[in-house]
């Protein structure tokens, strides 16, 4: 019980539940997670530790830049962050989408 009420926990913030939503196309460094929801890294990456610590979203280092991405190990959490994505809609999922556009294309990186 103490799992689901971690993953539960986790999901019950805005940002975080944002952060899936931007994670949804595939890995980004913590800097374009930020950029994208508009929050400075040390928020950021606080809200990273929270999903992270849920199972939720996994990390890899690469050089001095932390990478996140959706885990997709376990069928629950699957489901559950499915079922979240075809949920979250709406404006403020569009602007994370377009600031993280913005902030890829400054760094000469693809863009969604």
């Amino acid at each position: 019980m103490k799992e689901l009420i971690t993953i539960f926990k986790a999901l019950s913030d805005k940002t975080r539940l944002r952060i899936i939503k931007i994670l949804e196309n595939g890995e980004l460094c913590v800097c374009d997670i930020g950029d994208a929801l508009g929050i400075i890294q040390p928020k950021a990456s606080f809200h990273l530790r929270v999903l992270k610590s849920a199972g939720l979203i996994k990390d890899r280092k690469q050089g001095k830049w932390m990478h996140y991405c959706i885990c997709d190990k376990d069928m629950f959490k699957r489901f559950l962050i499915i079922s979240i994505l075809d949920r979250i809609q709406g404006d403020i999922a569009e602007q994370d989408k377009k600031r993280l556009n913005n902030s890829l294309k400054q760094r000469g990186t693809m863009s969604y």
